[in-house]
């Protein structure tokens, strides 16, 4: 049955504004909010289950959304159709596609984390926090499609909305995994995974580095890089030579060099036997 809801003040909105702002309301509930439609396209494809879609009716096709709330769900999602003074109060964009949803959270349990194949590239940060940079490493993971994203020591709760909008949905398009940087570390060694630490300390540059195996590059803070734990863990420390007047570059671009370097690698290792 098709809710409407007309006032700005209705609890239901003001629960939502709670889900959206508020870390812990959505840590409480398992719940998140996703605005724009390939933003949701993408959580539902990547096995999101919805709970609310809302919507405004000039913008948005009801049935399409019919389809949308029996995807990854044993109940069919709610669907409530708003005005435009109450979707404006909701939406978190200047600019918006007329569609939200509320979806359930998944775990991200690194015990979980399985690879498809027996040589996994992946992408590991430490400590990242501001979610601009968490969703643009996102992005680069998804372009390259590496096997998963570790991040360790969160500081960033993944579902802000921030991240969910600064990865254009590639937070639901890759795997991720979260834990501590010790329990990341020793995950990585019982796997047999080469770990390539980005840093200035005892480093090799990294167009000289073997990344053809399993392997794990490593990204720390540009602030204050990457701790001792993972240098001292390191198969080899790696560093982008730097031919300007700084010693650092953005996170998300100098990940992106990186995996990129070891994706040619590959295709170049493939390609030979």
């Amino acid at each position: 049955m098709l809710k409407q809801i007309s006032s700005p003040q209705n609890k239901e909105i003001k629960w939502l504004i709670q889900l959206q702002e508020k870390s812990r309301n959505r840590k409480k509930e398992g719940l998140f909010v996703v605005e724009g439609l390939r933003e949701i396209s993408l959580a539902l494809k990547g096995g999101y289950s919805p709970l609310h879609f809302y919507f405004l009716p000039e913008k948005v096709d009801f049935e399409q959304l019919l389809k949308f709330s029996k995807i990854n769900t044993e109940q069919p999602a709610v669907i409530t159709e708003l005005t435009g003074d109450v979707y404006e109060r909701i939406a978190y964009r200047g600019s918006t596609e007329g569609i939200m949803a509320v979806f359930r959270t998944k775990n991200h349990l690194l015990e979980n984390l399985e690879f498809r194949q027996s040589n996994p590239l992946i992408l590991v940060a430490e400590a990242p926090e501001k979610p601009g940079n968490i969703g643009a490493i996102l992005r680069t993971a998804d372009a390259a499609a590496v096997d998963a994203v570790i991040i360790a020591n969160p500081k960033t709760d993944l579902y802000n909305p921030n991240i969910i909008r600064s990865s254009v949905g590639c937070i639901f398009t890759n795997k991720i995994a979260t834990g501590t940087t010790s329990e990341i570390i020793k995950f990585l060694q019982q796997q047999n995974i080469n770990i390539f630490s980005a840093a200035l300390q005892a480093s090799q540059p990294y167009h000289e580095v073997d990344f053809t195996g399993p392997t794990a590059i490593v990204m720390g803070t540009e602030a204050t890089g990457l701790s001792d734990e993972w240098l001292d863990n390191s198969t080899q420390n790696i560093l982008i030579p730097m031919h300007g007047e700084i010693d650092s570059m953005n996170v998300s671009v100098a990940a992106g060099i990186l995996i990129f370097e070891a994706k040619r690698q590959r295709i170049t290792y493939t390609s030979q036997t």
